[in-house]
């Protein structure tokens, strides 16, 4: 069964003028939307500004959460980290959002988390030898960790297929993997053909398109080929979500039954 999920935030008004940031201001009512469009699996995400006081960081909000995805019958089983990209730890090694990633990950077991988005893009690419020793040594030390609370630590990339393999295979299975960006992958030109050789890594899929510039389109208008990479996916028995994180416009709802629509095809 293809399990099909959201990123939080996408059903409702964004806010900051960003694609995706924490709703702070409809963070609870995106449970009850997701439900009345039969949606039951959302991805979480978490910014750096607030950090403290978003739900997921803290006890209070924890429990809030419980009781939403009670109420709602909404499963949620990862985080996306974007704080980490706008202080990455092996940067000027500024360790605070190391400590950051600690507390999720520890906070992660009362709320049945099975994995962890570190999204190693943008301002939190991974640029030289030196942040990718830095990065590797402080990851390794997460392992004992990672089993206690039961969730991976998975990495989305804008590494070139056989250095993004080379890289994940310096880190254990057990608790490591990759979270591909169907969108992403297309907007660098990357072949999917080419990216199949760390397939058997990827615990997590992203989805959205974009089209030669690099800009986020509705799924189906861009170059990303969803055809070959779910045909691949059965082929090779994949058993992870699929998450949309689509391009958006002012009809919040809207734009995401028309991308699930064009799914449809695929699924």
């Amino acid at each position: 069964m293809i399990k099909l999920g959201f990123m939080q935030g996408r059903l409702v008004p964004k806010e900051k003028k960003k694609i995706q940031s924490f709703p702070w201001k409809n963070w609870q009512k995106e449970f009850r939307i997701a439900n009345n469009n039969k949606l039951n699996l959302m991805e979480w995400t978490i910014d750096k500004e607030n950090f403290y006081k978003n739900p997921i960081s803290n006890k209070k909000g924890i429990q809030k959460i419980k009781y939403l995805k009670k109420k709602f019958n909404i499963k949620i089983d990862g985080i996306t980290c974007d704080f980490f990209m706008e202080a990455p730890f092996f940067f000027k090694k500024n360790f605070q959002s190391l400590d950051q990633l600690y507390l999720l990950i520890e906070n992660s077991r009362e709320l049945k988390i099975k994995y962890i988005v570190l999204p190693l893009v943008d301002n939190g690419r991974i640029k030289n030898k030196t942040h990718e020793k830095i990065f590797l040594k402080q990851v390794l030390k997460l392992s004992k960790i990672l089993e206690k609370n039961k969730v991976k630590l998975i990495f989305e990339s804008d590494f070139e297929p056989q250095k993004l393999l080379k890289f994940i295979n310096k880190l254990p299975k057990k608790n490591f993997g990759i979270n591909y960006d169907s969108g992403n992958s297309a907007g660098f030109n990357y072949k999917f053909e080419d990216e199949k050789i760390y397939f058997h890594r990827v615990l997590n899929i992203h989805l959205k398109d974009k089209n030669k510039k690099n800009i986020s389109v509705d799924l189906g208008k861009g170059v990303t080929n969803f055809k070959d990479l779910f045909e691949y996916c059965k082929k090779i028995n994949y058993k992870g979500n699929y998450i949309l994180q689509t391009a958006r416009n002012k009809n919040d709802v809207g734009i995401m039954k028309k991308n699930i629509n064009f799914l449809r095809k695929f699924l």
